[in-house]
């Protein structure tokens, strides 16, 4: 019978989880007893619903993944925990860890990923926890696992278990006089098993495949080498008829293959480059989590996450999921443009702007007030669970697609007659001297709080915009009442558009500024993005001055 060894230990600094939990580099991570103290401070956050307690265990493949399942598994034993729910070779998405603790009604989940960060030996690895709701624990958890980790002094844990994670099976071991089981399940079936509820797959099928006078719809789908491959395989050529060559990078690596496995134009410029050259009908792209998503149309037509969520807010009654369920309401992130406010006010249906970071969303959606969310991050995702979902994100497009029988620029388009059209970026200034970035926050907030700000003109070119808002963001909860102060600069003008600025990351390694351009326009909906875009980027800069606090002339990052 393997015994429990209390291993004496010091605290380290900066183990604050962030809206995402603990992010750090691999160097990091593998300090003495650095990833023990996290795992044993989340253990002891939950202390009081531990024993005999159900855990959902898996990342997303990178490096150091399989490492510390087994330092979980050690730890959780040592602790109390019942059972453990762990991903085939440690692979869960994101997602997936969702599904599973809401479907088994675990404690938990500890995820293991950085999300879209690099990863290998030289980049970064990252530590969360989900909730019971399924959800990334909110900030009052968080900020006690924090508590703990700045006066943890030893953890538990047994390190005579030895489970191997690369094959399914259930193991049952007895630690002190306690039962502790390890169930290492298929990654995949659980969630795709959920999929197909929410989806009509016959009617996604045929549209893939083509029928009688109607071609096949060519799609092609690509999962960066992150831990959607398996799911990817599983969804669209086993069940939905697709072709090997419509899928690429399906492998989830390590290193990622030593490519960026963020979503965007920039990082998933294969994808796009592909679908721009060859006969594709619809592109879509996930990070390594699986989390986010990108979609694009033919020709490589580029659907901005915003105009992405108004889209499917409009349409959700072809998914039998919202069929069955009903649609209860909207919900963004403050930085994300307003497109899905519009669709919010035609359909009659409650509209919620939340900070950033997915929890926010969580509570409105358990209270049965919030069906679809989003972030401008290239983020999306309704209440069949609770975080973002990339691949949900795609098999919804893919549900209106075929219901409309249209492509996906004339949807656009269309949805652009209707509401007008909200032209979108975000600059990010990247490792800046963080002095002067705070300086610039506090002068660009005393300026638009200060008397006569609002109903200010402020023009570029042969636009005007008239200021009829401006505060530092602010959130109330309406569920539990919490407050959120500080959320970013935000400047709303008459016409709909809007600025908004935010600072993260005043370390020592400096901040990042991210400027958030919303340029709404009810007529002009098919000029060049650009184009549009440049009056209120002008405004923007010459209100903020942040080419003169930055010391950049130009953003590291344009999204």
């Amino acid at each position: 019978m393997p015994g429990v060894v209390t291993v004496n230990t010091n605290p380290y600094e900066g183990q604050k989880p962030g809206t995402s939990g603990l992010r750090k580099k691999v160097k990091v991570f593998v300090q003495e007893n650095y990833t023990e103290n996290f795992i044993q401070a989340i253990l002891d956050s939950n202390k009081d619903s531990l024993a005999g307690s159900t855990l959902v265990v898996g990342g997303d493949g990178r490096y150091l993944v399989k490492e510390t399942v087994d330092k979980i598994i050690k730890i959780s034993a040592a602790n109390g925990v019942g059972k453990l729910l762990v991903g085939q070779n440690g692979i869960l998405s994101t997602p997936a860890v969702s599904c599973l603790i809401r479907k088994y009604k675990a404690l938990g989940g500890i995820v293991l990923t950085a999300s879209h960060n690099p990863g290998g030996i030289d980049n970064d690895f990252g530590i969360k926890f989900n909730c019971a709701n399924g959800g990334p624990a909110p900030d009052a958890n968080t900020n006690q696992i924090y508590a703990i980790t700045t006066t943890i002094n030893q953890y538990k844990i047994v390190p005579d278990i030895v489970c191997d994670i690369t094959k399914l099976g259930v193991s049952n071991y007895e630690v002190g006089g306690n039962k502790f089981t390890v169930e290492v399940i298929d990654s995949v079936n659980d969630y795709v098993a959920y999929m197909k509820e929410i989806f009509d797959f016959a009617q996604i099928k045929t549209l893939i495949q083509g029928s009688g006078q109607r071609k096949p719809f060519n799609v092609l789908i690509d999962s960066m080498n992150g831990v959607t491959g398996p799911y990817v395989k599983r969804i669209f050529i086993d069940e939905l008829g697709a072709k090997e060559a419509n899928v690429r990078r399906i492998i989830p690596l390590e290193d990622f293959g030593g490519a960026h496995p963020d979503p965007n134009l920039t990082y998933a410029a294969d994808l796009v480059n592909a679908v721009k050259a060859g006969d594709y009908d619809f592109g879509a792209a996930f990070d390594g989590d699986g989390d986010r998503n990108m979609i694009i149309g033919r020709g490589a037509f580029f659907v901005t996450p915003s105009d992405s969520l108004a889209v499917l807010a409009n349409h959700l009654h072809h998914i039998p999921y919202f069929q069955r369920t009903g649609v209860k309401g909207f919900a963004r992130s403050m930085p994300t443009a307003a497109a899905v406010d519009r669709v919010a006010a035609a359909t009659g249906n409650e509209m919620f702007e939340v900070p950033t970071g997915w929890k926010y969303f969580g509570n409105l959606m358990d209270a049965g007030r919030l069906s679809l969310c989003g972030e401008e991050s290239f983020g999306t995702g309704s209440d069949h669970i609770r975080e973002k979902d990339g691949l949900w994100a795609a098999l919804a497009w893919l549900s209106v697609l075929a219901a409309k029988g249209q492509g996906v620029e004339d949807i656009l388009k269309a949805h652009w007659a209707q509401f007008g059209r909200n032209y979108f970026t975000r600059y990010d200034y990247e490792e800046c001297a963080s002095d002067p970035c705070n300086e610039m926050m506090q002068v660009l907030e005393k300026t638009i709080t200060s008397p006569g700000f609002v109903g200010s003109s402020h023009s570029s070119g042969d636009k005007t915009y008239v200021v009829k808002e401006a505060d530092n963001f602010s959130y109330m909860d309406p569920i539990d009442q919490s407050v959120a102060m500080k959320q970013g600069l935000r400047i709303i003008f008459e016409d709909g558009s809007r600025i908004v600025l935010r600072l993260s990351g005043t370390g020592s390694s400096g901040a990042t500024v991210r400027l958030y351009i919303d340029s709404y326009e009810a007529k002009n909906v098919l000029g060049d993005a650009q184009v549009m875009l440049k009056p209120l980027i002008d405004v923007a800069l010459q209100l903020s001055r942040l080419q003169h606090y930055t010391g950049r002339d130009a953003p590291t990052v344009i999204t």
